[in-house]
Formats: C-alpha cells, sequence, structure tokens
C-alpha cells in the first residue's frame, strides 16, 4: 500500500501527517510526503530551502517509528491540488491524507479549496483531518 500525505507546514497538515504514520504502520504501507509549489520566479531560494528542510523533519517524524518514507517538492506550475492528483495518479497511490482548515465562503470562492479538489478529482479515497 502507498499513502500520500500533502503536506505544507500547517497544523492540519501535520494532524493529517500524524494519522498517516498511524495507517502506515496498521497497514505496513509506503509513505510519500509531498509540498507542491507553483515553481517559477514566485518562489525564492529561501523559500525552497525552507519547504526542504520541513518535509526532511516530516521524514524523520516517521521513519522514528519505522515507517518506509520519501519525500517530494513539486514545482511543475500547477495548483497543489491539480499537482497532488496528477501525483497520484502517476505513482498509483492508493491512499490520500489531507488537512483542512475551516474557511469562510468569499475565501473559498477567491483562493478555492485544494482539499475539496483533491477530495473530487483523486484516483484514490481521501482521509482529510482537521
Amino acid at each position: 500500500m502507498k499513502i500520500l500525505v500533502g503536506y505544507n507546514r500547517t497544523k492540519a497538515s501535520a494532524n493529517a501527517l500524524s494519522l498517516a504514520r498511524e495507517h502506515a504502520l496498521f497497514f505496513n504501507a509506503r509513505v510519500v510526503i509531498v509540498t507542491s509549489m507553483e515553481g517559477g520566479s514566485g518562489e525564492s531560494f529561501e523559500q525552497i530551502a525552507s519547504v526542504d528542510k520541513s518535509l526532511n523533519e516530516a521524514g524523520r517524524f516517521m521513519k522514528e517509528k519505522g515507517v518506509e518514507c520519501k519525500t517530494q517538492q513539486l514545482a511543475r506550475g500547477m495548483t497543489p491540488g491539480e499537482d497532488l492528483v496528477r501525483f497520484a495518479a502517476e505513482n498509483e497511490i492508493d491512499l490520500i491524507f489531507v488537512g483542512v482548515r475551516k474557511k469562510s465562503r468569499t475565501q473559498k470562492i477567491i483562493l478555492g479549496s485544494t482539499a475539496q479538489f483533491i477530495i473530487l478529482k483523486a484516483p484514490c479515497p481521501v482521509t482529510t483531518v482537521k
């Protein structure tokens, strides 16, 4: 079994990471922790290094319990939702974990909802965590 965790350094994504670790231990699954950035000139070297550092910390969190884990930073010019759904399809992911946080209607209209996109478009089951 392969589990994907959408990780963006928020409390909600940290909660998703914790639950994914529990599932991975129970089902003897491999975990891929993914952070999606839009790429191009929008990110500075410092932002990329910061994301890389947080992914390494998330990977250590998994490995300290013996969970087989890989981390991946994506910058393919897509929205995070599109990126994670495509990554899941390309890598035959069996289950996705994402954190969700409450947004106002206006925020959803303007910013969209990454979790909602993933839930509706993912090629596999999606578990959401508050």
